[in-house]
């Protein structure tokens, strides 16, 4: 399974060219209002957690290159407070290659856009090695965490300290584990010491087949860890991506998905609207939670509901949620 929503080639690394498909025919529509969903990725990759199944445990960025995702985002976040008035709803979350909330940029951006009222959700995928005052700036009906807990990167008491301040402001965030052996224990405990209110998910760790016994001893702790367990078959099956559900990059190079490299247009020029439309998944199987929560045959957007980019459940615990605003 790929690892904590970190799919494809790491910023600097080779790739095949990304190829922008001829223009098809434009929706009707595609000038009217959209309700689009954007997964951001700008080219921060610096972490400062070492764990050993990330590529980027420990990556430092240059000053040049910690400015150029600063301006990045900033240029985006421009974008989203743009979009006002034109009909658009958004739902934003961002998706960086390290860790974004100890960048100060990546906390403003977060608050700034969680006031915008055509947005409908702002998440950040984080180890919530951040302090956490500055939430009390961001409007809480709609931001919200995607967290993970690393064992042996921080203690389990210091974690638990800082989603007690989350609690405490009322932050809606979801806490998730990689699905290691050497990590279950671990995360027994952690579920006993979590607010019954938070949802504890399990990603399968990146190559490791679980037996039937080993699916339930996390299927215990997450219910729905078996969307997790194996790779969904999706090629030729309908998605959400690249008709309401896009990937962004720090150039504003628009794609379906993390995954699918073909280009669709450029979200800074317009170019990506006339391409908004379904299609089918391209590839063989998915296997990210980022991924395959938007496959159409998969029952997760009724699953989640108005928590699908924080990954919490519409009914965790006690039934679902208002949506947002």
């Amino acid at each position: 399974m790929t690892f904590l929503g970190l799919p494809g080639a790491a910023p600097g690394t080779a790739t095949s060219p990304a190829t922008v498909p001829a223009p098809a025919a434009a929706p009707a529509d595609q000038d009217g209002p959209r309700d689009l969903t954007l997964l951001y990725r700008g080219p921060l990759a610096s972490c400062d957690y070492d764990c050993p199944y990330c590529p980027f445990a420990k990556r430092r960025d240059t000053p040049e290159q910690l400015r150029a995702d600063r301006a990045a985002l900033a240029r985006f976040t421009a974008w989203a407070a743009g979009r006002a008035g034109t009909g658009d709803t958004l739902s934003l979350l961002f998706t960086p290659w390290g860790e974004g909330l100890v960048r100060s940029w990546y906390r403003r951006a977060l608050v700034d856009l969680s006031h915008l009222p055509h947005v409908r959700r702002v998440a950040i995928q984080t180890n919530l090695s951040c302090r956490t005052d500055w939430l009390a700036a961001a409007d809480l009906h709609t931001l919200a965490l995607w967290v993970t807990y690393h064992p042996g990167q921080v203690t389990r008491e210091r974690f638990l300290a800082k989603c007690r301040e989350l609690d405490a402001l009322g932050v809606r965030y979801s806490v998730g584990v990689v699905g290691r052996p050497e990590h279950l224990d671990e995360a027994r405990r952690l579920r006993t010491d979590l607010a019954e209110d938070v949802y504890l998910w399990v990603n399968a760790a990146e190559g490791l087949d679980y037996t039937d016994a080993e699916a339930a001893r996390w299927t215990a702790l997450d219910p729905h860890f078996g969307y997790s367990r194996h790779a969904h078959p999706s090629a030729g099956l309908p998605c959400r991506t690249g008709e309401s559900v896009l990937s962004v990059d720090g150039e504003g190079t628009v794609r379906r998905c993390h995954f699918v490299r073909d280009v669709l247009g450029n979200l800074y020029d317009d170019s990506y609207r006339a391409r908004l439309g379904p299609r089918p998944c391209p590839l063989p199987v998915c296997d990210c939670h980022i991924g395959y929560v938007h496959l159409e045959t998969l029952p997760l957007y009724r699953l989640f509901g108005a928590g699908v980019l924080e990954r919490v459940p519409a009914d965790w615990p006690h039934g679902p949620v208002p949506n947002h605003r």
